[in-house]
C-alpha cells in the first residue's frame, strides 16, 4: 500500500443536534476461551486488562447512557464477572454460544431502548465513531431498523459498531434459527430478506481500511501491535483518537507491520 496517501479527516465529529431521550445501552460480548487468542480479554495493556482499556475508550461517547459486559455462565468467564465487580461495570451472565440470546437477555435486564453491539475485541475503538453512529440512528429513528459501519465496512477494522432498538433486536431474537444467527447476534438483521431497513454509515473520506488497518484481536501479532499503539499514545494522550493512531503509523510503519498479515481477515472467513 502506498503510505503516503493518507487522508486524515474530523468530519466524523458529532454534531450538536436535539435527540430524542431514550435509554441507550453497548452491550459488550466477551468471553476467556476464544479459540485463536485464549483469555485475550484479560491480556495486559499498561497495567489494565485489555477489557478496562476498552471500556474505558468507550465511556467517553457522550450519547452512551450505559454499557454492560455479557460474558457467559461458564466458570472461566468467573474471572469477567469478577473484573465487572472490581471495576464497577455491568455485568450479565447467559448462554456461552447463543450470542443473541445473551445480546437480548442483556439488553431488558439493563432496560435498553436502543441497544449498541460492540465486541470485545475493539480496544482501540474511537467513541466519536460510536456517538456518529447512535447519532445517525437517533436522527434518523423512523427510517432505520439498524444502523451499522459494518455493511461495507470502511473504517479500520475494530471500530465496529452496530445500532438497533430493542423491538429489532427482539424480533431477531424470537426469529433466527441459523446457528450462524443465533452466535454472531445481528446477521438475521442483516440479511435483505428479513425486512429490515439497515443504514451504513461509512467513513467520510471516502476511503477504504477496513482490508488495510487491522486494529481488532485475536492473534498474538495483535496483541503487539495494540499494546505498542497504547505505549506510544496513551501516556501523553489517554483519548487518543483513531487519527492519532494513523498519524501514529505513517510516521512509524513498521508498527503497522506487526500484525498486517491478518489484515482483511474478519469471523465470516477465518
Amino acid at each position: 500500500m502506498n503510505r503516503k496517501n493518507y487522508t486524515f479527516t474530523n468530519n466524523y465529529l458529532i454534531k450538536s443536534v436535539k435527540l430524542p431521550k431514550l435509554h441507550v445501552v453497548a452491550i459488550v460480548q466477551a468471553r476467556m476461551s476464544s479459540t485463536r487468542l485464549l483469555g485475550k480479554t484479560m491480556l495486559d495493556v499498561l497495567g489494565k486488562p485489555l477489557l478496562y482499556r476498552q471500556l474505558e475508550r468507550m465511556e467517553k461517547a457522550q450519547l452512551l447512557d450505559k454499557i454492560v459486559v455479557a460474558t457467559s455462565t461458564q466458570k472461566e468467564d468467573d474471572i469477567i464477572a469478577e473484573f465487572c465487580s472490581k471495576f464497577g461495570y455491568s455485568c450479565f451472565r447467559g448462554s456461552l454460544n447463543d450470542l443473541l440470546d445473551r445480546h437480548y437477555q442483556a439488553a431488558v435486564k439493563y432496560d435498553a431502548d436502543v441497544v449498541l453491539k460492540i465486541p470485545s475485541d475493539c480496544p482501540l475503538i474511537d467513541h466519536r465513531i460510536i456517538d456518529l453512529l447512535i447519532q445517525e440512528y437517533l436522527n434518523n429513528i423512523d427510517k432505520y431498523d439498524f444502523v451499522t459501519n459494518l455493511k461495507p465496512g470502511s473504517w479500520p477494522d475494530g471500530n465496529d459498531v452496530e445500532v438497533m432498538p430493542l423491538k429489532a433486536l427482539q424480533k431477531a431474537w424470537l426469529e433466527a434459527k441459523d446457528s450462524d444467527e443465533r452466535e454472531h447476534t445481528t446477521p438475521f438483521i442483516t440479511n435483505p430478506t428479513n425486512g429490515f431497513k439497515v443504514k451504513n454509515v461509512s467513513w467520510s473520506s471516502g476511503l477504504n481500511y477496513s482490508t488495510t488497518h487491522r486494529w481488532t484481536i485475536d492473534y498474538p501479532e495483535d496483541y503487539q501491535f495494540i499494546r505498542r499503539v497504547y505505549e506510544e499514545l496513551y501516556p501523553s494522550n489517554p483519548d487518543f483518537s483513531m487519527e492519532d493512531i494513523l498519524q501514529l503509523i505513517m510516521l512509524k510503519p513498521d508498527i503497522q507491520d506487526i500484525n498486517s498479515r491478518f489484515a482483511g481477515q474478519y469471523w465470516w472467513n477465518r
